[in-house]
């Protein structure tokens, strides 16, 4: 396994085999509070992975034990003016930016707190799954301002206009068997079993076709909202550019010649 720092809050762990790698959140005293320096450090991490044709999925992590993430850091906001706040902007948003656009299929893992932008950021990913110590929410309007990573967009898109409502007007913290039950996360694994679930699932999708990951994930996001016409028509692209891939004929050929894939990701 190979490690890459991005400043000082920010790590990335390619594993050597199954192609997965680890976004990590490396703020541990802070309990990943996102500073514009952390921000900053995630959209570089971003950037990075989605350039790396070797990555086929992306695991969200945490090194802190008692938070994923516990949102921005209002330590350091306090001491903002208005144009400080209004200087932040693109680049908090361009942390959750990155890692919704990863091109790959992305696993949040979360234990503990994962509150306002720190549950934007699993909000962010495919697929999140959470240990029994998971507490997440968007509490936002509880210290005056809204949700600014994405989670009045992404949160409907999960549970529904109504539920999503009640959720960030209401400002309450979800522990993990109730988010489970809401679908605020997709699957609930015993305390301390997160990250290794997480991996779990990124190693068996990472076995796919490369191209074939891209382009689904692709055509799931764009066609996020669309009519069933014009979802079918994003659906079609993407399948165009797997149709006539290296990838597509290897997984044709070792169908037929019962083997497992060798795939050549082109």
């Amino acid at each position: 396994m190979s490690e890459e720092r991005f400043g000082e809050f920010v790590l990335v762990r390619r594993h050597e085999q199954g192609h997965v790698a680890e976004l990590v959140l490396d703020r541990p005293k802070a309990m990943n509070a996102v500073s514009t320096e952390m921000a900053r450090s995630i959209s570089g991490a971003c950037a990075a992975l989605g350039e790396d044709r070797d990555v086929r999925a992306v695991v969200l992590t945490s090194t802190h034990e008692r938070a994923f993430c516990v949102g921005a850091d209002l330590k350091e906001r306090n001491s903002f003016s208005d144009a400080d706040l209004l200087r932040q902007r693109p680049v908090t948003r361009g942390a959750y930016t990155g890692v919704l656009e990863l091109p790959v299929p992305t696993v949040a893992a979360v234990h503990g707190f994962a509150l306002g932008g720190g549950f934007e950021l699993a909000l962010a990913c495919d697929v999140i799954v959470a240990d029994r110590t998971a507490v997440v929410g968007l509490p936002e309007v509880s210290v005056g301002v809204i949700p600014g990573g994405g989670g009045t967009q992404l949160l409907p898109r999960r549970v529904g206009a109504a539920r999503a409502a009640e959720l960030i007007f209401s400002a309450r913290r979800v522990e993990a068997a109730e988010a489970g039950e809401l679908g605020l996360v997709d699957q609930v694994v015993d305390a301390g079993r997160d990250r290794e679930a997480a991996l779990e699932l990124a190693g068996r999708i990472a076995g796919n076709s490369p191209v074939g990951l891209r382009a689904a994930k692709r055509a799931l996001r764009l066609g996020q909202g669309l009519d069933l016409r014009a979802g079918l028509e994003v659906e079609d692209a993407a399948w165009r550019t797997t149709a006539f891939s290296g990838d597509r004929a290897e997984g044709v050929a070792a169908f037929n010649e019962r083997r497992k894939p060798q795939w050549p990701g082109e």
